[in-house]
């Protein structure tokens, strides 16, 4: 069972207790988020002309803004790491064929250099001059 952690924050004027399994650093930047988010919006223009219950909804509203651009701007990353995931493979794909390419060359460039070899020694070794025929 997970301990629960409380600590003292600040909002919009107010302190609160908050208590949650999450360490006391997250539940302090949480509510730093949500103070942040009420001071700019008690900041706009006729703001504070509105009903209390307009009021919650602007900031319930806002909230759900930022939540939904965050969700939309996951996705996207998550799409651009499958993408990079599948491009990531065919690089490492393209690198076996390549290394194995490789290796059949490497093979052949030496059994080029052994017939060369082979060919120079011939070459260099002295050959019997035919004997002319009677």
């Amino acid at each position: 069972m997970e301990q629960k952690n409380y600590t003292e924050v600040l909002i919009d004027g107010t302190i609160y207790t908050l208590g949650g399994t999450e360490d006391e650093s997250y539940i302090r930047k949480v509510a730093s988020y949500l103070n942040e988010k009420i001071g700019t919006i008690r900041r706009l223009d006729g703001f504070s002309r509105q009903n209390s219950d307009y009021q919650m909804l602007m900031f319930q509203l806002n909230i759900a803004d930022d939540y939904f651009k965050e969700q939309e701007r996951a996705d996207l990353l998550a799409e651009q790491k499958a993408a990079l995931e599948k491009e990531a493979y065919s690089l490492k794909h393209e690198l076996i064929t390549t290394q194995m390419k490789q290796e059949q060359l490497e093979k052949e460039l030496e059994q080029l250099k052994k017939a060369l070899e082979t060919v120079k020694q011939q070459a260099q070794t002295p050959q019997p001059k035919p004997q002319p025929q009677r």
